[in-house]
């Protein structure tokens, strides 16, 4: 194949050079959105030759101010940079920080963290649920998956005081116990929400066109998963069977081995995806309800360690990394025996899996770019952090 020229969009008497390809850019858009992503494409007619994920207009230095702030003040941080996750981030930090101190968190704050994080995990994934079918022209199912997050959502906020940003981690344990009758409430919001899910099977995966769309399409090998790192449901929908709850538990996963169930497919394309978050919001429905059974059995304790007025963590390194809604999330954390940390990398999940798109996107159709960028599920944040 000869060398091929390149010519934007737009340029005059160049476009009408048959020989050339096309260079099309999918965003930025307007700089108010809450995040922005940009793909250079290159199409030879309608299909897409080569692609390029260009990252970085959000781009805030969460690293860099980390080092600038205490080990309370970086929970702040940390939680907003996946804000569909954010227990789930901040959590992260606080483990790394108590694994530095060698620190034993209360039993009870150790099955509330999970359930929290459970349910954390059910409204990352309603949102994709929600809007993946959105993006391919189906409306309906974002109406019932936001009903369904905002019944989480109250419960979540009745404990925190955030819907968002919840702020409810600290070094060793919670930030207070859970409010009288909150775990009835629980129950009855995650019965509410698994009582929803067959509705997705049926308008979702039932929809001829929604396969259509979907089947086939945007196929990842497990190779490419392997070599960019990509990891969550996009990595077990391609058939690599990998979730730290299991294969290295923290929190309480251990003890929930006979409920923790991964979803993991074969085949690697966007209707892969789609059904391992499907299935992986059932699945984690059921550990919230063990999770609850189980925190309704322990004695009335406490959820946190009375700290230091000055919390400094002793000089060495760590990392700690957790299985986050959208994949493996990681802190890498240097102290020098200071009150903030002097170096902390963050490892998130989105960073990783967009990557993949220059192998994914080569070779598919234009029409089919949408199916395959809304099947990543990913949150800009996390890529820019």
């Amino acid at each position: 194949m000869s060398a091929l020229r390149e010519t934007t969009v737009g340029v005059g008497a160049g476009a009408e050079n048959t020989a050339t390809d096309m260079v099309l850019n999918i965003g930025p858009q307007h700089p108010a959105t809450h995040g922005v992503l940009r793909l250079k494409l290159v199409l030879d007619g309608e299909r897409i030759v080569s692609a390029e994920p260009i990252i970085g207009y959000m781009h805030r230095g969460a690293e860099k101010l980390f080092e600038a702030r205490d080990y309370r003040q970086i929970i702040m941080l940390a939680n907003r940079h996946d804000w569909l996750s954010a227990f789930s981030n901040e959590l992260g930090v606080v483990l790394a920080v108590e694994r530095m101190l060698g620190m034993e968190v209360p039993e009870r704050a150790v099955w509330t963290r999970t359930l929290l994080a459970e349910l954390n995990r059910v409204l990352n994934h309603l949102m994709f649920i929600g809007s993946y079918p959105l993006e391919l022209g189906g409306i309906t199912p974002v109406f019932y998956a936001f009903t369904a997050r905002e019944e989480l959502q109250h419960v979540l906020e009745e404990a925190s005081g955030g819907r968002m940003h919840y702020m409810f981690n600290r070094v060793g344990g919670l930030k207070e116990d859970l409010p009288a009758g909150w775990l009835g409430r629980v129950r009855a919001a995650v019965a509410a929400v698994r009582a929803q899910l067959p509705v997705y099977q049926d308008l979702v995966l039932g929809n001829e066109i929604f396969r259509a769309r979907t089947a086939g399409v945007g196929v990842l090998s497990p190779e490419h998963v392997q070599a960019y790192g990509v990891t969550g449901p996009i990595a077990r929908a391609s058939g690599v069977d990998f979730d730290l709850r299991r294969d290295e538990p923290y929190l309480a996963y251990g003890e929930l081995r006979d409920v923790l169930s991964v979803a993991v497919r074969e085949e690697g394309d966007c209707l892969a995806r789609f059904e391992c978050l499907l299935e992986q919001t059932q699945n984690s429905l059921d550990l919230a309800d063990a999770c609850l059974d189980r925190v309704a059995a322990l004695a009335p304790g406490p959820v946190n360690l009375r700290l230091p007025k000055v919390l400094k963590a002793p000089e060495g390194e760590t990392y700690a990394w957790t299985e986050n809604p959208l994949g493996v999330n990681g802190y890498y954390l240097v102290s020098r025996g200071d009150k903030t940390p002097w170096r902390l990398k963050l490892r998130s999940a989105s960073f990783n899996n967009i990557q993949a798109l220059t192998e994914l996107l080569p070779g598919t159709l234009v029409a089919d770019m949408v199916a395959i960028l809304g099947s990543m599920f990913f949150v800009v944040g996390d890529i820019d952090k």
